[in-house]
């Protein structure tokens, strides 16, 4: 059996720590590194990050929406990058954010299935349609030893239209991440993780128990910070933090690049 993603999620923090980079070619990043906005570009960035960061750092995190936005040559580049990260030892979560059901939930699960050209450690989805509708998801994970991390409290400003709605006496948000606990007590795996904010005022979900890592986006320069790690999630919980901006203003040159994560290491481990 493949050895589940929450076990191997444990040891590349043990080994690199827990810090997890996002990899966001949008325009004004690649005009910044001085690259063309195109498919030529985009290959030349993303060998870059890979390179300077794949062998050190536990988690790249892709967006797939900047790849997409170059149609199937710019995929072609997303599935070479992740393929050489993995390769070089970092686990790749595949930031997608799907949400859908049945067959075509199935369909986005595929990125978690080994055969997949673009086969990920994890994968980013959405809860809006519903619990169940995240089930194919689940058993594909299940099944292949994949991760998935369930948007549950965001700090964008408008997140509480929904997140705080009250379903049964509990915040949608709530709902979310009792749903992962449960996933997470079923096998035990601790695959299933959550994503929450990490530039919330306060936290305002119960992850007591939860058996599963959270994704913590917002450090750097959207203001988030270790003290807001800790404030918010103490020392307990199995917490990856995001950093994506911060270093990728290093590049392009490599060595400034993996100091930038560096000292992002640093911080997190002091």
């Amino acid at each position: 059996m493949t050895v589940p993603f929450g076990r191997r999620l444990a040891d590349a923090v043990a080994a690199r720590g827990p810090l997890c980079v996002g990899i966001d070619p949008h325009a004004p990043l690649l005009e910044r590194w001085g690259l063309p906005d195109d498919p030529e570009g985009l290959a030349r960035f993303t060998d870059t990050v890979i390179d300077a960061l794949a062998g050190t750092v536990a988690v790249l995190k892709p967006q797939l929406a900047f790849y997409e936005r170059h149609g199937s040559r710019g995929l072609a580049v997303l599935e070479d990058g992740v393929a050489r990260a993995r390769a070089a030892g970092a686990l790749v979560l595949l930031d997608a954010k799907r949400g859908d059901i049945g067959s075509t939930m199935d369909g986005y699960a595929g990125y978690l299935r080994p055969d997949h050209p673009m086969a990920a450690d994890a994968l980013t989805v959405s809860p809006y349609l519903g619990p169940g509708s995240l089930q194919p998801a689940v058993d594909t994970a299940r099944q292949h030893g994949g991760g998935l991390f369930v948007l549950a409290r965001t700090s964008n400003p408008d997140a509480g239209t929904l997140q705080h709605a009250v379903v049964d006496s509990r915040s949608v948000a709530q709902v979310v991440v009792d749903t992962v606990r449960g996933w997470n007590a079923a096998d035990g795996s601790g695959s299933f993780g959550v994503v929450v904010g990490a530039t919330l005022r306060e936290l305002d979900v119960d992850l007591t128990g939860l058996g599963g890592p959270v994704l913590a986006p917002g450090l750097g320069a959207q203001g988030g910070s270790v003290a807001d790690l800790r404030r918010l999630f103490g020392r307990g919980t199995a917490v990856v933090p995001t950093v994506s901006r911060d270093v990728l203003a290093a590049g392009p040159d490599p060595a400034r690049l993996r100091a930038a994560a560096e000292r992002w290491a640093g911080e997190l481990a002091g």
